[in-house]
């Protein structure tokens, strides 16, 4: 379990092999104040459509108000899991800014949670982002100004034993990691004709 890195063409960034995203989430694990403020950080550092900045966050840390409200709102599946993380993260997009319409800002949002991500690797953290929960009820619970789309609530902890899981997400936990080969998502030329 130890040793969960991409199986990639070339070598790649360790941070990049590295990053997966597990739910088997130690339940006594701690997210500090120092790691929190780092993955934060690397997602304010993301870029972004003319510097646009549209990535927002709500954090809950595990026994506080809004860890519960976060928490009561994912779906029952993740809930089964999550309850385990340190921290839960709703991610947000601001869509609108003083110009207008923030150009891509769901993109830009994206971009933020990647190296949320990625530094989470590198602070010996694990972050699993999650869709499955109640978008508008996020809304209504945080409420949430009408220019704000709420995108992803990322569990954010440290690695348990899978184990903890039930037999089907621990099975899905153990299973060889899996992506679409280059040759099907990169094309040059022409759609379909693979760069490499």
């Amino acid at each position: 379990m130890s040793d969960r890195n991409a199986d990639t063409s070339v070598p790649i960034h360790p941070l990049i092999a590295a990053r997966w995203s597990p739910r088997a989430l130690d339940p006594a694990g701690v997210v500090t104040d120092e790691q929190l403020r780092a993955v934060l950080e690397a997602a304010r550092w993301a870029p972004s459509n003319g510097n646009t900045q549209p990535a927002r966050y709500l954090v809950g840390r595990r026994g506080d108000e809004t860890y519960a409200r976060l928490s009561d709102l994912l779906s029952a599946r993740n809930q089964g899991w999550a309850h385990a993380a340190g921290a839960l993260i709703l991610v947000c997009a601001v869509t609108v800014n003083e110009k207008g319409r923030i150009p891509m800002a769901e993109y830009g949002t994206g971009l933020a949670a990647g190296n949320l991500a990625l530094q989470a690797v590198a602070e010996g953290l694990v972050a699993h982002q999650m869709g499955g929960f109640d978008k508008e009820g996020t809304k209504l619970v945080f409420s949430l100004p009408a220019d704000v789309e709420p995108q992803t609530v990322i569990a954010l902890g440290t690695l348990g034993d899978p184990a903890l899981l039930d037999e089907e997400r621990r099975a899905k936990e153990l299973a060889p990691r899996r992506r679409l080969a280059l040759d099907e998502i990169a094309f040059t030329g022409e759609w379909g004709n693979p760069v490499f």
